[in-house]
């Protein structure tokens, strides 16, 4: 970065920068969205990719391969206790997520791309959605008439219905 790139950067307001959001459909009609920083990857692969352990809970699809490392794959939209994916897909849109050490891919509906908008536009979720989706929400945002659940990355990673209690 050369000196101009740097005073320019100095000069913009703290106020004016936007953080960046994956953003996805959990089923046909909830979005939602991830902050960037706790996005690897966004990859869609052939449901013939996860394989189904025993014993898991039932929003755990199994085990998948990726870049080398062996990861969890979860309904997400299941372990969220909303409408669960089709069975009958022929591949899955898996958003491969990091928080500290731990990866965990999250298979959802539809990844449509990335967003950014203001934190402060962030707004508390409760009353606006179902009592059993806040644990896992930072809050909501009102996009173009559209509401999306903004997903807490952390709470979904610790979530007991994962590592258990």
């Amino acid at each position: 970065m050369d000196n101009s790139q740097t005073a320019l950067v100095t000069k913009l307001p703290q106020n004016k920068l936007k953080d960046g959001y994956l953003k996805f459909y959990l089923n046909q009609q909830t979005a939602a969205i991830l902050a960037m920083n706790h996005t690897q990857e966004a990859v869609i692969i052939p449901v013939e990719s996860i394989t189904a352990m025993p014993n898991m809970p039932a929003c755990v699809f199994g085990l998948m391969n990726w870049r080398s490392r062996i990861i969890w794959a979860v309904d997400l939209p299941k372990m969220l206790n909303l409408e669960s994916l089709e069975n009958r897909l022929h591949q899955y849109s898996v958003i491969v997520i990091k928080v500290e050490s731990m990866l965990l891919g999250l298979v959802v509906h539809e990844i449509k791309g990335i967003i950014k908008f203001m934190p402060e536009d962030i707004r508390s979720p409760i009353g606006q959605v179902a009592s059993s989706l806040v644990p896992y929400l930072r809050g909501c945002v009102t996009q173009q008439e559209e509401t999306l659940l903004v997903l807490d990355a952390q709470a979904i990673v610790n979530s007991s219905v994962i590592v258990g209690n």
